[in-house]
């Protein structure tokens, strides 16, 4: 037991203590602790093998009291849901159907609630609301590196992507706003110095916070941005008719922008019109070649679990119910505001919507001022989930580097900056290889969702309690397995894409 003893000696928000001090503590004074952690209203038993002495009692997490509303914590778990992936929804359900389309998110969200089940599980049983200790505690100093090493390269890869997206993007958007000409040269037009501003300006001081309970109000403001986008493709839905008119190149040397007139029998008037109206009108079922590639693209489409457990920390009051109906919760926002945009862009332009949904807008009008602040919100929030994403990272790498060490200001800032360092170099320096985060993700992510949560329960929760044999760890078993079948499907697809020279996939997260 001592080895156990000293990695739970790590508090889950970073801070440690020592076990000496630990020995000396009365045992009054524990059971008083375990007292005033009790909720009467859990139903949660804890593991005797590893809080001893307490047969009868709920567990005892090793962390501080944690203070984040049950609102907040929904802030923040939706922001993590809510990644640049709803972009390509509209797209998705182009190559699925309506009805195949809600079948599969409607699947995938409640294969993520269960999967966020099987965490908190596990956790209350032993008393962690860690994911590395859930893994040191299944498996070891393997089961804790392969959860640490998992979270850092899905969280890595994920803020690669919304940085990227900062860079290709802003400049785009500042350029249209301006009527800027793209061979001015400005220092503002330029997507490298942009990333680095928005990153030294807003990302890091966000990511330097102590903990994620503060960034509730940041979060709130990012999901009211999707909000705001969702708002704009309903009401685009009802503007623009089908077949929509295209936005010619050689118009705008002859036309104002100004000139640029809507009329709602015949659509934009600037341009040529599409003259197949024949693809407007949607399809309930569609099977195709891209259809398989939305399989594992909405798998994914609530990767949520590495901030789970820390939003449980932070929770006023934690119990088990009351982080599964925040879980539920979050998940329920982001599953209807995901139909909805997918619904509408996919209506707006049925099979001539393309993998980014704004840049089929794009096509009609560029210059559309209510699409121009779409767009600037969508980076927004994009801007505003990577200290959320960098979070898990940070607190994992102190797990697997520094696991014994309390609370130090110069290291949580240090990992911080080299992290965001090492990412910004990666989009400036080097954004070719950003295509290998494709197959991390393809790896990561259905082991952090599918795989450990499953694993984990089976090999946490007493046998005694539920033997191999029950039907909860037959269902886990079933769930690992899912989770091999879609990293098998993943890794299959961005293979095909390679060789074929390609680019099928559909946005990921």
């Amino acid at each position: 037991m001592e080895p156990v003893r000293s990695e739970m000696s790590v508090l889950s928000n970073g801070k440690g203590h020592d076990l000496g001090e630990e020995m000396c503590v009365p045992m009054k004074t524990m059971m008083e602790e375990e007292h005033r952690f009790d909720d009467p209203g859990s139903t949660l038993t804890e593991n005797i093998e590893f809080l001893p002495n307490g047969e009868g009692k709920k567990p005892r997490f090793t962390d501080f009291e944690g203070k984040t509303s049950f609102g907040m914590s929904v802030f923040n778990l939706g922001n993590a849901i809510m990644g640049s992936g709803i972009l390509g929804l509209a797209y998705a359900m182009a190559n699925t159907g309506i009805l195949l389309f809600l079948f599969l998110l409607t699947a995938v969200a409640g294969l993520s609630c269960y999967s966020i089940h099987l965490l908190l599980k596990s956790s209350g049983v032993v008393g962690i609301r860690s994911y590395e200790q859930l893994g040191f505690r299944a498996f070891g100093m393997t089961g804790k590196l392969a959860a640490g090493i998992a979270i850092t390269l899905q969280n890595i890869g994920a803020m690669s992507s919304y940085l990227y997206i900062i860079k290709s993007e802003f400049p785009l958007v500042l350029q249209a706003f301006l009527k800027a000409d793209t061979t001015s040269g400005e220092w503002y037009l330029n997507g490298n110095y942009l990333v680095v501003l928005v990153s030294l300006s807003v990302i890091l001081p966000l990511a330097l916070m102590k903990q994620l309970g503060y960034l509730g109000y940041a979060s709130g403001f990012s999901l009211s941005c999707m909000v705001f986008f969702l708002s704009a493709v309903i009401y685009k839905k009802f503007q623009i008719l089908c077949p929509f008119e295209e936005f010619s190149a050689n118009s705008t040397l002859t036309l104002d922008h100004s000139n640029v007139t809507v009329n709602h029998n015949h659509g934009y008037q600037n341009g040529h019109v599409m003259e197949d109206d024949s693809y407007c009108s949607p399809q309930m079922f569609t099977v195709n070649t891209h259809t398989a590639y939305t399989i594992p693209i909405l798998a994914f489409a609530f990767v949520c679990h590495p901030e789970v457990l820390p939003i449980y920390t932070e929770l006023r009051n934690p119990t088990q119910r009351k982080m599964q109906h925040v879980s539920n919760v979050s998940i329920l926002i982001m599953y209807t505001m995901y139909f909805l945009a997918a619904l509408f862009g996919y209506l707006t332009f049925y099979t001539n919507v393309e993998p980014e949904l704004l840049h089929t807008y794009s096509r009609i009008d560029p210059y559309d001022t209510l699409i121009l602040c779409v767009r600037l919100a969508v980076l927004t929030a994009v801007t505003l989930t990577v200290p959320i994403v960098l979070f898990p990272v940070r607190r994992a790498i102190q797990e697997m580097i520094f696991p014994n060490k309390t609370f130090n200001w110069i290291r949580h800032i240090a990992i911080a900056v080299v992290l965001l360092t090492f990412i910004n170099m990666l989009v400036i320096f080097a954004p070719n290889i950003l295509g290998i985060f494709g197959v991390i993700g393809a790896t990561s992510a259905p082991c952090l969702i599918f795989i450990f949560p499953a694993v984990f329960y089976i090999r946490i929760v007493p046998k005694d309690k539920e033997p191999m044999r029950s039907t909860p760890k037959i269902f886990a078993a079933c769930f690992a397995g899912l989770g091999v079948l879609f990293m098998i499907m993943s890794l299959g697809f961005i293979i095909i894409d390679w060789t074929s020279g390609s680019s099928s996939g559909l946005g990921g997260h």
